[in-house]
């Protein structure tokens, strides 16, 4: 199916089904690819990995996070 068809079909359709369309378009050219989060998420470790052995932060126990996060839903 070539550009010109699927604009073709997507102009015939209803107007919130167009919406729908142009959303997920958007949305999937706002997404970062695999790559990009892969590298992302390699930064941010590392920075985090440098507060902890520089002192910037404290690291905080697991059981405790989630006992706080329980006590500020309930």
């Amino acid at each position: 199916m070539n550009l010109q068809k699927i604009e073709d079909e997507a102009l015939h359709l209803p107007k919130e089904e167009r919406v729908q369309l142009i959303q997920r378009l958007v949305l999937s050219l706002e997404s970062p690819s695999y790559e990009e989060l892969r590298s992302d998420w390699l930064l941010e470790a590392r920075r985090r990995g440098e507060e902890l052995d520089n002192g910037t932060v404290h690291s905080v126990a697991g059981e405790n996070v989630m006992r706080k996060a329980r006590a500020l839903i309930k």
